[in-house]
């Protein structure tokens, strides 16, 4: 009787355990893009309550930083992107006030500039934003608690004050937070100069005859010349953070190869070691 029982016992264990295993969870999109699975157990027009998998402490989040959440029903239910409209004020320097948001990170555009020329691209300085904002995005769970703002949100702040990557480094930090809204910030800057190496190489063939008075004579002779050109970059990467309007880090770093991308390594190579960044 005490085998069956024990069998019994095991059997409703393992029924239980498999069926909250198996139990679908909801979905939270946030706005900027992390996803939480979850169980929510309340919702109303500002705030969304919810559980994270096996913990009963009810966590509540604002729905102006949601983007989405796809239910365990399967519906879906998408929030109106002017609810998430930053909120803002004109202070008393001019300066355009947004809501403020604690323990948020921005990424600002890039600026990437041709030493020799002093000529900077629009396209790289929006490249390179791009790539550092979703390196954080990719590691958020290592910069907890700082939350990176939605990089629409910061250009379009940075467009309405008349800021963009040509004058990024004019202006302040403590202004720059003001616009943005937010607490934390990571700037960083390219300067690049180019050389090239040029290489010929030149192949040939041919065939000689020896005709009966000792002259020679050269037949089929051809040769063929390859110019080879190899562009070299040479990158200085300058990157700061700051915090609260106070600088908390900053490096200069010079990639190990000369290539076209080769900034992208020392950027991640930054990233990495900046006291934001735990290791998980």
């Amino acid at each position: 009787m005490k085998k069956v029982f024990t069998v019994l016992l095991m059997l409703f264990v393992f029924v239980f355990g498999f069926a909250q295993g198996g139990k679908k969870l909801d979905k939270i999109i946030k706005r900027d893009y992390t996803i939480i699975e979850c169980t929510i157990s309340k919702m109303s027009d500002q705030t969304v309550e919810y559980s994270l998998p096996g913990e009963t402490m009810q966590i509540v989040l604002n729905v102006s930083q949601i983007a989405r959440i796809d239910f365990a029903s399967g519906r879906s239910q998408t929030f109106d992107v002017s609810a998430g409209r930053t909120a803002e004020t004109v202070s008393s320097e001019g300066i355009t006030v947004a809501e403020a948001k604690p323990n948020t990170i921005a990424v600002l555009p890039v600026p990437y500039v041709n030493s020799d020329t002093q000529q900077g691209s629009e396209d790289m300085a929006k490249f390179a934003q791009n790539d550092m904002y979703n390196k954080l995005l990719d590691k958020s769970a290592n910069i907890f608690p700082l939350t990176v703002q939605d990089l629409r949100t910061t250009n379009s702040l940075l467009h309405k004050a008349g800021i963009d990557h040509t004058n990024i480094d004019e202006t302040p930090i403590a202004d720059l937070e003001k616009i943005l809204g937010v607490d934390n910030i990571v700037a960083a800057k390219i300067s690049y100069t180019m050389s090239t190496s040029s290489t010929a190489s030149t192949y040939g063939s041919g065939s000689t005859t020896v005709s009966n008075n000792d002259k020679k004579v050269k037949s089929n002779d051809y040769s063929t010349t390859t110019a080879n050109q190899q562009m070299y970059y040479y990158y200085n990467v300058y990157f700061d953070m700051y915090r609260n309007n106070t600088k908390i880090y900053s490096q200069t770093r010079k990639p190990f190869l000369n290539l076209k991308d080769s900034w992208i390594d020392s950027i991640t190579y930054l990233l990495k070691r900046s006291p934001i960044y735990t290791k998980k």
